[in-house]
């Protein structure tokens, strides 16, 4: 039974006015909770927000210090993007006010199972597919999180035969309280998000909390061939491991050719390596971490390999976009972190032009440089850490300063021959010139598109580039 809460007449703070923030809203002032938002944002800069959340009969603050606005809620619910010690959640935590994440309201009023995934990289693929096997095997599936549209957002669809397959981040999960998902996946942990985290320990504790609440009768899947990973093995939930390089006690494992599930000593094939259309070795271990997690929720094997032969992909997760004379373009505008640019380098076996850059997240770049050395012709740099990326692997490849992504594919496809791969996985956040990491993705391939849609003389690449 999950523990409720009484919503009615509760003084509740919104922080951030963004899609979580108006979401969040519209549920507690639905349930008839007194709504205030707030923002550092000015109102004529948030847009149709602003129309939204007043219609609902929410009161709205907007930049200065509100300190005494926080100090007086009865609950308040920040959005990712603001930070937990945020000055005005801190004083709220000085006067006992209870600070919680959107997923732990919305964990509160959901219906039926729960699988949550997060990790620093596949998440979304992971998340992505275990819905659509789900899906394709016939069941009631909702895909939520930080895969796109909030949790909260769907509780009113939620039923007891429901299976939610939620994406989740450390953002969300570090105000947590009771959250519980009846199937965690820990996918990996890497560096990332060191700009919001004080250190990998902090990160890693954030993402971890995942199987804080988890009791026996739960699962959690973690893999097996990540170190950090393991290191965060919980006590209670039953734990399946999932690796592509090792038979495990229990869990999914690839043996030749087949990725095999193994529960008390017996062995279940659920599908072939040949299924899996995804291109690179990440793409095995996410199939392998989203078969376990199907499995445990009640796919046949049959299901799941049908489910992973059907499944189209992610929109920005190594996502071909077009081949113009020769030359492949590839979209990894997700790859917003080192290892990410390692998995999507790993998934080519040369001729790359690969487009970093964008906003640091306190990275090193360093780990790049042997496969940009092997892999790659060139590094195009973008955005605000041109600098620093540039300073880490001088004399590594060529580099060229491109400063903008239009400029970036322009120049990669001057540069390029036939057979030769334009790939965007910038190892960085996209903030400093787009909205989000699709806003970039899509704005990337809309610049291959008119390559696509040019006159051919325009397309044409002479011998004096």
């Amino acid at each position: 039974m999950r523990p409720g809460i009484e919503l009615q007449g509760k003084r509740v703070l919104i922080v951030g006015m963004a899609r979580t923030g108006i979401a969040t809203a519209q549920f507690c002032a639905a349930r008839g909770a007194r709504v205030t938002a707030i923002d550092d944002r000015g109102a004529d800069q948030l847009g149709e927000a602003v129309g939204e959340l007043r219609e609902i009969g929410c009161t709205l603050e907007f930049g200065g210090n509100h300190v005494p606005v926080f100090q007086s809620q009865d609950l308040i619910v920040p959005s990712p993007g603001v930070p937990s010690n945020h000055p005005g959640l801190t004083a709220a935590r000085g006067t006992h006010v209870t600070v919680w994440s959107e997923i732990e309201l919305a964990w509160r009023f959901l219906r039926g199972r729960l699988v949550g995934v997060t990790g620093s990289n596949g998440k979304t693929t992971t998340t992505a597919l275990i819905a659509h096997i789900l899906a394709s095997a016939g069941k009631q599936v909702i895909l939520a999180g930080n895969i796109g549209t909030p949790l909260i957002a769907h509780v009113q669809e939620s039923s007891d035969k429901a299976i939610t397959v939620a994406e989740l981040s450390s953002f969300q999960l570090e105000l947590i309280d009771s959250f519980r998902p009846d199937v965690s996946v820990l996918l990996n942990l890497t560096p990332d998000h060191l700009d919001r985290h004080a250190s990998f320990e902090e990160y890693a504790r954030a993402k971890t909390r995942i199987f804080e609440n988890q009791i026996e009768a739960d699962a959690a899947v973690i893999h097996a061939d990540n170190a950090a990973a393991t290191q965060y093995a919980p006590p209670r939930p039953r734990t399946f491991w999932f690796s592509r390089r090792k038979r495990v006690a229990s869990g999914a494992y690839l043996k030749g050719d087949s990725i095999i599930f193994r529960r008390e000593g017996e062995d279940t094939v659920l599908l072939e390596r040949a299924d899996i259309r995804l291109r690179g070795e990440h793409n095995v271990e996410n199939v392998l971490a989203a078969s376990a997690a199907a499995f445990l929720v009640g796919a046949a094997p049959a299901e799941i390999a049908v489910g992973v032969r059907s499944f189209p992909g992610v929109e920005h997760r190594l996502e071909f976009v077009a081949e113009i004379g020769g030359v492949s373009f590839f979209n990894d505008s997700k790859a917003t972190n080192v290892d990410a640019t390692i998995k999507a380098l790993e998934a080519f076996s040369g001729g790359l032009f690969v487009i970093l850059g964008g906003k640091d997240k306190g990275s090193d770049y360093a780990p790049l440089i042997s496969l940009l050395r092997a892999r790659a012709k060139r590094a195009l740099l973008i955005g605000a850490a041109t600098e620093k990326i540039a300073a880490q692997l001088e004399g590594a490849l060529p580099l060229e300063r491109a400063e903008t992504l239009e400029r970036a594919v322009t120049l990669a496809y001057q540069h390029a021959r036939p057979g030769d791969t334009v790939l965007l996985a910038p190892a960085c956040a996209s903030f400093d010139q787009f909205e989000n990491y699709e806003h970039r993705g899509r704005v990337f391939k809309q610049l291959v598109q008119a390559i696509v849609e040019a006159p051919r003389a325009v397309q044409a690449r002479g011998s004096e580039v």
